[in-house]
């Protein structure tokens, strides 16, 4: 099969699971065209069966902001008379299923009829597409596509809650290759992160507001008043300046690293003890079962998807949102014993092979089989 796959080409979790998801396709024997406005940072190689298309958008003066929805639909025109691409995957309603149900119809008066599957992650309807102004485009968008699937069943339930959607949603959760969490690395490299008797607590985002960085720091802050530790910030984005200030403030800056944006999340999460994401919601949690895949457990809230993936005193702990003294037990408690600490640290591998790609990646296929059938029938 002949796949077309937008998406963001970003360190966000759309984007890695949608790269991760089409090389795992090419690697099944599709052939898989990524088209997206610069190359995604996971995408690493490039092969016979997988390959990348840029959407350019050309200067206009006449565009205060330059129209990527027109341009990525003619790219998406373009790509699929030249390459014989036969389906359509986008990854958030809006933009990418906005612009690729106009590529459709640009197609279809061609003679030329592609299905689109829509994967929603979370942001696009949350946060964005629940707004005002974006909210009859989204509606539209997901009504319009021939397939739709959200990463977990609370991302479904909010999709069905805030807009009117006349079709059935699909959860195919969010998926990790444990293949690429089997580490090499040895115990010496630790060093370079923390001294021997000191815990290394982690937490990875794009430090937006949802994510409570001033919270990951409050909780730190109280586990290292009761044992050594380090903690790692990865990241970077608007929160990160305030995050900095704080962690001056408290006296903590000579235990806390930033290490901004990073494509060594394997080492560090290797060398982990704990991770901490105790965001205001999540649709799913990718970073938190990747940390599960690294044989680190999570301290986490109860919120969207978070559930789903981390389970409750097994791979970790989960507390309501702002409950920052909850939070720092629990993360205490798994710390102070090293007993304790490795039952954890096995419970949340064994957690994570839920998610294993290679139980995921064939009902993506099954919807794209399917899809392709009923929309071949109609048109």
């Amino acid at each position: 099969m002949k796949i077309g796959i937008v998406c963001y080409p970003t360190f966000g979790g759309s984007g890695v699971v949608a790269t991760e998801l089409g090389l795992e396709l090419s690697k099944r024997g599709h052939e898989i065209h990524f088209i997206t406005y610069s190359q995604p940072v996971r995408l690493e190689l490039l092969s016979n069966n997988v390959h990348f298309h840029e959407v350019h958008v050309p200067e206009y003066p006449l565009f205060l902001y330059q129209p990527y929805e027109l341009a990525l639909s003619s790219k998406l025109v373009d790509m699929v008379k030249l390459h014989g691409i036969e389906l359509l995957h986008v990854h958030y309603a809006i933009p990418h299923a906005y612009a690729a149900y106009m590529a459709q119809q640009m197609l279809k008066d061609e003679g030329i009829f592609v299905p689109i599957v829509t994967t929603l992650h979370g942001t696009d309807i949350t946060l964005v597409g629940s707004h005002p102004f974006y909210k009859p485009a989204v509606t539209f968008s997901i009504n319009k596509s021939n397939a739709v699937t959200s990463v977990s069943e609370s991302l479904k339930k909010d999709t069905m809650r805030l807009f009117d959607i006349k079709r059935e949603i699909h959860v195919v959760p969010n998926f990790i290759d444990l293949e690429k969490h089997t580490h090499s690395f040895t115990d010496c490299q630790r060093v370079m992160m923390a001294d021997d008797d000191e815990r290394i607590i982690t937490h990875i985002s794009n430090f937006r507001e949802v994510k409570r960085i001033p919270d990951v720091i409050k909780i730190f802050y109280n586990i290292q008043k009761e044992l050594p530790a380090k903690l790692m910030m990865v990241g970077e984005g608007p929160e990160k300046e305030a995050a900095e200030n704080l962690v001056e403030e408290l006296g903590i800056s000579d235990r806390v690293i930033f290490v901004g944006n990073s494509n060594e999340i394997d080492r560090i999460l290797c060398f982990s003890d704990l991770f901490l994401l105790p965001s205001q919601t999540e649709s799913f949690g990718l970073v938190a079962l990747e940390a599960m895949a690294s044989s680190v457990p999570v301290i986490s809230t109860n919120t969207g998807g978070l559930p789903e993936v981390n389970e409750d005193g097994f791979s970790g702990y989960l507390s309501e949102v702002n409950a920052i003294k909850d939070m720092s037990k629990n993360a205490i408690k798994i710390l102070s014993d090293i007993d304790t600490l490795n039952q954890f640290k096995a419970n949340a591998k064994v957690q994570s092979q839920k998610f294993d790609l290679h139980n995921i990646v064939p009902m993506y296929e099954k919807i794209y089989e399917d899809t392709l059938k009923e929309f071949l029938v109609v048109n």
